[in-house]
C-alpha cells in the first residue's frame, strides 16, 4: 500500500456498500485499510498472532456496525482506528496484562499519520514521544473521567454528547473534563520539566 493519505471520500463510498453488505465494497475497504490498520494493532499488542485476531474481530465488528457510522463523528479511517484500538485493548484485558497503554493510542495525530504518510522519521519519533507522555498523564486520571475526555477529544464529542452517552448531568462532565485538562497541563508540564 503506498503511503499517500487514503481517500477518505471512497472510504466513505465502500463503508455505504459495507452498510448494505455488499461484500465487493467490504472486500475493497479490507484490502485498502487492513494494512495500516494491522499495523496499529500491532503496534499496541506487539503480538503478530494477537494482532491478527485483533483485525478481524475489527472488520466483523465493521461488518456488523457500518450502518451506524457517521461522518460527521468521524472520518472512515478515524473510526475504523477506533475499533481496532478498542478491540486491541479489550484483548489486553481479557489476557490480563499489566501493559502501559501505548500513548499512540491517546493521541490523534497518530490515527492522522495513519491517514497520511507525509510524517518524516524523526516527526514520528518526536510525535510518538510526545504521545507516550500523554498516555501516562492520560492513565493517572481517574477511569470515569479519563473516558469522558476520551469521549470528548479522541471521538469528537460535545460536552452534550458525552453527557448523553454517559448517563450523566452535563454539569459534572464539563467539571470532569475541566478538571482533567488541568491535570493533564500539570502532569505534561512536570515531565517537559524532567
Amino acid at each position: 500500500m503506498s503511503t499517500t493519505k487514503l481517500d477518505s471520500g471512497q472510504l466513505h463510498i465502500w463503508l455505504a456498500g459495507v452498510a448494505r453488505k455488499d461484500a465487493a465494497a467490504f472486500k475493497s475497504l479490507y484490502e485498502t485499510t487492513s494494512p495500516k490498520l494491522f499495523g496499529f494493532a500491532l503496534r499496541i499488542l506487539v503480538k503478530r498472532e494477537l494482532a491478527e485476531e485483533v483485525l478481524q474481530e475489527s472488520f466483523v465488528n465493521i461488518w456488523n456496525n457500518a450502518a451506524s457510522y457517521q461522518s460527521s463523528l468521524a472520518a472512515p479511517m478515524t473510526w475504523m482506528t477506533t475499533i481496532v484500538r478498542n478491540r486491541a485493548f479489550d484483548l489486553l484485558r481479557r489476557l490480563d496484562h499489566d501493559v502501559e497503554i501505548d500513548a499512540d493510542n491517546f493521541d490523534m495525530d497518530v490515527v492522522h499519520a495513519l491517514e497520511s504518510g507525509e510524517l518524516t522519521p524523526i516527526q514520528s519519533l518526536e510525535m510518538t514521544q510526545d504521545a507516550q507522555a500523554l498516555a501516562s498523564c492520560m492513565s493517572r486520571l481517574e477511569g470515569l473521567h479519563r473516558q469522558a475526555m476520551a469521549l470528548a477529544f479522541y471521538h469528537d464529542l460535545s460536552h452534550s454528547e458525552v453527557a448523553e452517552q454517559m448517563k450523566l448531568p452535563m454539569g459534572t462532565v464539563k467539571t470532569w473534563i475541566r478538571r482533567g485538562l488541568d491535570k493533564l497541563r500539570t502532569c505534561l508540564g512536570k515531565m517537559e520539566l524532567a
